[in-house]
């Protein structure tokens, strides 16, 4: 392929995962495409990663500290906001990257000049690094990717916002000059890499999708995702919240009316979610407001019908009752 070498930044948000966070650095320095800036940002960790990142002597790492914990997301997008490249791939401190994986994600870029991002399958690794062939076909199946062409897609708002086939978080390499990142407010929260698929995807923009997996997620106790799975109130509540403020905004965009109804759907859904999580965390007349008001805005939901019931309940045959959601 015939295509420049252009500068690709490289964004480690990080906080209090040093082995993790040593893990992911190799994978980045090893990477067999060379041209790249790496933007380590430090939100405070209780032991200050310096030493971790200066180990590397590498001068493509650029480290930051932050003087105070300023939350998940201000943190990430501060370190985006410090990158130069005509590139950003966010590569988070407990996940990996293959030795290819940019190498074969920007000629796809340099070459279709139309396309917002270039984004490929990842493996599902374990909290000790170990690959996870079960959890990594069952992720690829329920985002889609399994029945996903190589090639370019656009528009791609379907595999971006509805199947989230594209996570900008895990396995995606983003042209950084359509990005405004002052765009990104606290709502957004854990939804932050959606928002960027919709910032991306907006306006009939294209998508590249390389089908190979060059890209590893760790799962472990600390992820969002376990942590809704573990029936975790704040981790649910957190998530349902930055849901709603999305779905929210998408619902607005005009140029996304084709998607509206699915939208809606989502919204509504996080509303019930938002709910559980309340009452899990003994906060019953606020859940009660967020399930009439899904209630009210469709036809029959029978998740958000029943959790309302739930509400009524004594209260521990109702802590019973909400460990089946």
């Amino acid at each position: 392929m015939n295509y420049e070498h252009p500068l690709v930044s490289v964004i480690t948000p990080t906080y209090n995962r040093p082995e993790y966070l040593k893990q992911a650095l190799t994978s980045a320095v090893n990477q067999t495409y060379q041209n790249i800036e790496i933007i380590v940002s430090d939100n405070c960790s209780p032991e200050n990663p310096q030493a971790i990142v200066e180990s590397f002597n590498d001068p493509r790492i650029r480290f930051y500290r932050n003087s105070s914990n300023l939350g998940m997301l201000v943190n990430t997008i501060q370190a985006f906001k410090h990158a130069h490249g005509k590139y950003v791939a966010s590569l988070l401190d407990d996940d990996m990257w293959e030795p290819d994986y940019l190498a074969k994600m920007v000629p796809l870029l340099e070459e279709n000049s139309d396309i917002a991002l270039a984004f490929c399958d990842h493996y599902v690794m374990n909290a000790s690094g170990e690959i996870d062939m079960a959890a990594t076909n069952k992720c690829t199946q329920a985002y889609k990717r399994h029945n996903l062409k190589q090639g370019i897609h656009q528009p791609f708002v379907e595999h971006a916002l509805i199947n989230q086939s594209a996570c900008p978080a895990v396995a995606a390499v983003v042209r950084r000059e359509i990005v405004n990142w002052d765009e990104f407010t606290n709502e957004i929260a854990g939804m932050w890499d959606v928002y960027l698929s919709y910032i991306c995807c907006r306006g009939g923009k294209g998508a590249y999708y390389y089908p190979e997996r060059l890209t590893r997620y760790r799962e472990h106790e600390q992820t969002d995702t376990m942590q809704s799975g573990n029936r975790n109130a704040e981790a649910k509540i957190r998530k349902a919240k930055s849901e709603i403020y999305c779905y929210g905004k998408f619902i607005q965009d005009q140029s996304l009316a084709e998607f509206h109804p699915l939208f809606k759907q989502k919204w509504l859904h996080a509303h019930t979610t938002l709910a559980i999580g309340l009452m899990r965390s003994q906060q019953v007349q606020q859940a009660r407001s967020y399930l009439k008001s899904a209630l009210f805005q469709q036809k029959f939901n029978l998740r958000t019908l029943v959790a309302l019931g739930i509400s009524f309940a004594p209260k521990k045959l109702a802590n019973h009752l909400l460990g089946t959601f």
